[in-house]
């Protein structure tokens, strides 16, 4: 493995570290659609540059926007829209 995949392996995984303490939060839902377009679009680009790691990340970045994307939308249905105070 050469230096520059290790290093963007490195920060991918620093990344997706950042990722797992965040998920308790639960950002709005037009910024996890906006994420989640953004994500697949980079995503495809990697793809095209043929980048392994790029791709990982923002495959996992798409995913996990979606999923954001779906726990606001739960919630927002859930709660009629309102916090639940708790």
């Amino acid at each position: 493995m050469d230096a520059s995949t290790l290093i963007g392996l490195s920060g991918m995984v620093l990344i997706v570290i950042a990722w797992l303490v965040s998920i308790p939060e639960r950002p709005p839902l037009r910024l996890s659609l906006i994420y989640f377009a953004g994500s697949v679009l980079l995503t495809i680009y990697s793809i095209m540059l043929r980048d392994p790691v790029f791709t990982t990340l923002n495959a996992l970045a798409a995913a996990l926007s979606l999923y954001n994307a779906a726990r606001a939308l739960r919630f927002s249905k859930d709660t009629g829209g309102r916090p639940s105070g708790g």
